[in-house]
């Protein structure tokens, strides 16, 4: 079995962050490890709170795992400061990490903002070129490029500017455009390559972005290149979405053993 190690911030109500990936890594078979970067207070309703780890104990919790256990692949989620981005850029490089894919939280789904303004530049500057894959939404996307997208020929542009920052391959996710088709691109520094879906009318959708870049560090670490992981974790976020489900009184979690049960 690989193994896979999630480095994110915990959800309270278990729909995204460290929770959801955990969920997709087990859901896709691969063993999951997990390094917490911050505890948020949150439920289908909003985030209420956020207490960030320290950069110390974020580095421990990752010296831990790779003095121990091997690691096949790394998704990275919520890295709320500069200084937390910064240790775990010198943890990945010191272990040589490798198939790092990196979702770049910056907001929830609620609105709350989950990467400080001041630490947007460390993560161009210092993850980013550390990154495997780079996972941003349109709105993500929009923050890194600093330019509008509407349309595919948008995200196609921000997919280069963004591989530019160091990032070996781009998927600028356009889950987010009005359109009836959800499209992603994917840039590999050559070629532009699109995924499609067919939108799917739920309201259901919290944790979508943790999951599908999990699932990406799941396909990565057992063997499949970047494409056939990206077409593999694009159905596997499709159909858990299909199956989502209501929990509490707001925007409910994707489903992620829809397989199972």
């Amino acid at each position: 079995m690989k193994h896979a190690l999630t480095i994110a911030g915990s959800d309270s109500s278990g729909g995204a962050g460290i929770q959801a990936d955990l969920k997709a890594f087990s859901a896709l078979g691969v063993y999951g490890m997990s390094v917490i970067t911050a505890v948020t207070a949150q439920n289908t309703q909003g985030v209420t709170g956020v207490q960030e780890i320290t950069p110390d104990m974020v580095a421990a919790q990752i010296d831990a795992i790779y003095t121990d256990i091997n690691v096949d692949g790394v998704k990275i989620g919520m890295v709320s400061s500069a200084e937390i981005i910064k240790v775990i850029a010198e943890r990945l490089h010191t272990y040589e990490a490798d198939k790092v894919v990196i979702d770049t939280v910056m907001v929830s789904k609620s609105g709350c903002h989950l990467l400080k303004k001041e630490a947007k530049d460390s993560l161009k500057k210092h993850l980013l070129p550390r990154a495997y894959v780079v996972t941003p939404n349109i709105y993500e996307a929009e923050v890194l490029v600093d330019s509008k997208i509407s349309n595919i020929e948008e995200m196609k542009l921000a997919a280069k500017e963004i591989h530019q920052l160091g990032a070996k391959f781009v998927i600028v996710k356009g889950g987010h455009l009005d359109d009836e088709t959800c499209a992603d691109v994917l840039f590999d520094g050559d070629e532009y390559h699109l995924f499609n879906s067919k939108r799917i009318n739920t309201q259901h959708t919290h944790g979508t972005g943790c999951t599908f870049s999990a699932a990406l560090a799941a396909f990565l670490a057992q063997g499949y290149d970047v494409y056939e992981s990206t077409s593999k974790a694009k159905e596997y976020i499709t159909e858990a979405i299909r199956h989502s489900f209501a929990v509490g009184k707001g925007v409910g979690p994707t489903h992620h053993f829809y397989k199972y049960y």
